[in-house]
């Protein structure tokens, strides 16, 4: 098991790289995202890269503890296409750190004006091994046993799967209101795996103001997510499957730089007991402007 010393010296670092992350790049940093496994409508500036940071802190009760995450690269190809590459990694108590694989995901916005309901269409590679602990969606009857197998053996299992997301945002008086609903299939094998996530938040404040200060209500954001799994085509439903929620906070200071926290709670043996995740999201606008400049 992770010690107490030894989860503190890790929080330690992350937040040190991301208070040095915030302050090499004053007044470029931007995010918009309030969620960690949700998605809303939000898509990214056309010609602007957003890189993210996410690690995850898990205390299951069957399993050992381990600290995972991704790095994520966000860049608005379009203004209804958005497209992003993930890098993710974990280390588990007594076994070691190891990168676990890559992920390549695009998003498409069917219509571009605002609506009651704004559809979003998802579509997703991932290049995994069996030891992925990023827990960026729970789909089928995944459980906090699948946590427990040990990095050698679980390394060996190759995970190459198309994953899919039906996404539904709404705006309501400043609240966001985002359901997914989660298809993925293994390239070699196995059926359809279903999952979910919920997601609901809202600045503390709509207006801004008169004066900049880093504590003012509308520079946080606070809200709620749950996900989790709906088994496979054969046996759908929640019955069986890991189920989460918890609270989310974010501060968006006066320089653009972005944390996020969330607290979950497992809602079942069949889930881990606690996870903690943190989010930094930094943008940096005209990306793609920059970079041709360059080669030119």
């Amino acid at each position: 098991m992770l010690s107490r010393r030894s989860v503190t010296r890790r929080l330690a670092w992350t937040a040190s790289l991301f208070c040095l992350v915030g302050t090499a790049c004053p007044g470029s940093l931007k995010a918009d995202k309030p969620y960690f496994v949700a998605y809303d409508d939000e898509m990214e500036e056309p010609g602007s890269l957003e890189i993210s940071l996410s690690p995850l802190v898990a205390i299951p009760h069957r399993a050992p503890n381990f600290v995972g995450g991704w790095t994520e690269f966000e860049y608005g190809a379009k203004g209804w296409w958005t497209t992003e590459f993930y890098l993710d990694g974990q280390t588990t108590a007594g076994q070691g750190a190891l990168f676990t694989g890559y992920r390549w995901e695009n998003r498409f916005r069917p219509l571009a004006d605002e609506h009651r309901i704004n559809p979003v269409l998802y579509v997703e590679f991932e290049d995994l091994n069996g030891a992925d602990k990023s827990l960026l969606e729970v789909v089928n009857h995944d459980s906090v046993d699948d946590l427990a197998v040990s990095n050698r053996r679980a390394r060996a299992e190759m995970k190459r799967e198309i994953e899919t997301k039906l996404i539904f945002s709404s705006h309501y008086r400043g609240w966001n209101f985002s359901e997914n609903l989660i298809g993925e299939k293994n390239l070699a094998h196995a059926p359809w795996e279903f999952g979910y996530a919920l997601g609901v938040s809202r600045p503390l404040a709509m207006a801004a103001s008169p004066e900049a200060c880093r504590l003012c209500r509308e520079n946080f954001t606070v809200g709620a997510e749950a996900y989790g799994g709906l088994g496979t085509w054969d046996r759908f439903g929640p019955a069986g499957a890991a189920h989460y929620f918890g609270p989310l906070l974010a501060w968006h200071t006066p320089e653009g730089t972005t944390f996020r926290v969330a607290p979950t709670l497992g809602l079942n043996p069949n889930s881990a007991r606690f996870l903690i995740r943190f989010g930094i999201a930094y943008e940096i606008p005209q990306f793609g402007r920059a970079v041709r400049r360059w080669f030119r």
